[in-house]
């Protein structure tokens, strides 16, 4: 398993700071590529911006190991032994890190070894279900490192804000130290206000800004397709930056997919990217819904979905999901997809085994990432 350690060189005077990245793996062995570190926020040349950076550095370094020495993390992050003591102490009084045993010494003094706090803060993650005869709600409370604390489902009549609004509130009661919750929906949120949604009740409603005026901490509403996607991506484990789609068919609602285009989630200018049911089919939305609920007509109207994917992104692989679709579908839709995509171009497809687990993997690591010091991470062209 590949480590990504990130060190600080230097900031230069278009407030880009230079970074090398380099990946330690069990042999030992490595490799540096240059990438530029962009704060995404309006970035002021002061060192204010440089500590939290460095901060953000120890921290996420403390997270990929067990425990670690100040040496250790200076050799791990290239930065100081002073700097990285001064960092630790400020995190050890605020509890984020924590004193672990000390390391054998042949001689002198024993070195003190640091951990990452993993339950320093939580976080909540809900995903939102509204299928044809059911609607429910999924729910984990993770740690600072993603492991899970606690799981649940519970069943609904209807998703509303209100009962959102209750399940947060009792996990918020529970867990005080939750610092953001990441809400997944099956549907389109922008600038905090839901769209469009297979849960009607939700429609037009600024789901975000309410809970952020209520629980005054980070929310994060996202579209499933992303999430379960994103999930997906990450468990690849993929060595370059590659493209896929998560399609979905879900009897009860219309069609829809998850794009990750080289390596990064694509949402669009208004996040509504993946949305194929809108696609210009010749047919009205009713029509296209009942022969999607046809076994006669599926095939031919969902390859033409997957066949405007393949054309438009060229994804190596479209994993599809859904109640809708079956296993033994998968071999027609390929065919299907062939007489218009040549054999080169075309994605592998396949069924997707667990989506709820990928929904919720992705939701987790979105809404963590949250958390982190805003930067964004970008390969220089050389």
């Amino acid at each position: 398993m590949n480590i990504h350690l990130y060190l600080l060189n230097s900031l230069d005077n278009d407030g880009v700071l230079n970074y090398n990245i380099t990946y330690y793996n069990t042999f030992n062995n490595y490799y540096q590529n240059s990438i530029e570190v962009i704060l995404i926020q309006p970035f002021i040349h002061n060192t204010i911006h440089v500590k939290q950076i460095n901060t953000e550095v120890i921290k996420k370094t403390l997270k990929s190991l067990t425990s670690a020495t100040k040496a250790n993390l200076a050799q791990a992050t290239g930065l100081s032994i002073a700097t990285c003591g001064t960092i630790l102490n400020e995190l050890l009084t605020t509890g984020e890190v924590l004193e672990h045993e000390q390391e054998d010494s042949h001689g002198g003094r024993p070195a003190k070894k640091f951990m990452y706090n993993a339950h320093f803060s939580y976080i909540a993650c809900i995903y939102i279900k509204a299928e044809e005869t059911r609607h429910s709600l999924t729910y984990t409370v993770a740690n600072s490192i993603g492991e899970y604390i606690e799981s649940g489902h519970e069943e609904v009549s209807s998703v509303n804000a209100t009962i959102i609004d209750h399940l947060i509130e009792r996990l918020i009661h529970t867990y005080g130290n939750i610092k953001a919750i990441g809400i997944g929906i099956p549907g389109v949120a922008h600038q905090g206000m839901i769209q469009i949604c297979d849960a009607s009740e939700l429609i037009g409603v600024p789901l975000e800004y309410q809970l952020n005026e209520k629980y005054g901490i980070d929310i994060i509403i996202e579209n499933d397709m992303n999430l379960t996607a994103y999930g997906f991506y990450q468990k690849q484990q993929y060595d370059q930056d590659k493209t896929i789609a998560v399609v979905t068919f879900i009897k009860g609602s219309f069609p829809g997919a998850g794009l990750m285009i080289d390596g990064h989630i694509h949402k669009g200018n208004t996040r509504f990217a993946g949305e194929i049911s809108f696609l210009p089919f010749g047919i009205t939305r009713e029509e296209q819904y009942a022969q999607l609920h046809q076994p006669s007509t599926f095939i031919p109207l969902a390859a033409k979905m997957l066949i405007s994917l393949i054309a438009t992104i060229n994804p190596e692989k479209i994993a599809l999901t859904g109640d809708q679709i079956h296993s033994e579908q998968v071999k027609d839709l390929y065919n299907a997809c062939l007489e218009y995509i040549p054999i080169e171009h075309m994605a592998e497809l396949h069924m997707l085994k667990e989506p709820d687990q990928d929904y919720m993997h992705g939701l987790v690591s979105m809404t963590l990432e949250s958390l982190d010091y805003a930067l964004q991470l970008v390969e220089k062209r050389r």
